[in-house]
């Protein structure tokens, strides 16, 4: 009888390590499928990264251009606000006067700091472009449009000077609506526009 009940003890015993296998079973398998999830993960996102470095069929300098416009296309845009200008416009046989605050939409924030660098520069020919103005000239839409673009081709010329021109090639005296994707200023856009 003694025999018997160690028996069924011994028996009693066998089934905690048959339970204990199977849970230690369990838990190596689950360790392997997070695993495999996480390189898999990993993977794809490493993947995602190395597509446009692939590319092969373009050239550096068309695929920096293209990095440059997807990234700002993508990137909050940002401002820099220029102190107001008052200026006494062009006689048409009353006096008329100018209050504007322009804001300028840059390509990167570090051309914050690279303006404040050349604002008295910009200050002095944005006020001669504004001094020069009548306020017919000033009085639509589109001519402030105008006068948008003109201040923004010379404020791009005074923070990077293009390149000397051959002779007899000058800038167009009538600038588009749109800069140049690389040009540092986008545009400059009013914040306040009064004419009294």
């Amino acid at each position: 009888m003694a025999e018997a009940k160690k028996a069924e003890g011994g028996e009693g015993e066998q089934p905690p390590p048959k339970k204990k296998g199977k849970l230690l079973l369990i838990v190596g398998i689950a360790v392997v499928v997070i695993a495999l999830i996480g390189g898999g993960a990993a993977f794809m996102l490493m993947g995602k990264k190395k597509a446009p470095a692939e590319d092969d069929g373009e050239e550096a300098p068309a695929k920096e251009e293209k990095a440059k416009t997807e990234h700002n296309a993508e990137a909050t845009p940002v401002f820099v606000k220029l102190d107001p200008f008052t200026v006494k416009l062009q006689s048409e046989g009353q006096d008329a006067y100018l209050q504007a605050v322009p804001e300028l939409r840059v390509l990167d924030a570090h051309l914050g700091d690279k303006i404040k660098v050349f604002m008295p520069e910009i200050r002095h020919k944005v006020l001669l472009i504004l001094a020069g103005k009548k306020a017919s000239e000033l009085s639509t839409p589109q001519g402030v449009q105008q006068l948008s673009n003109e201040m923004r081709v010379t404020i791009n010329g005074i923070i990077e000077p293009a390149p000397q021109r051959k002779k007899g090639k000058m800038a167009p005296s009538d600038p588009g609506d749109q800069a140049a994707a690389d040009d540092p200023v986008q545009a400059v856009l009013f914040d306040s526009f009064i004419i009294q």
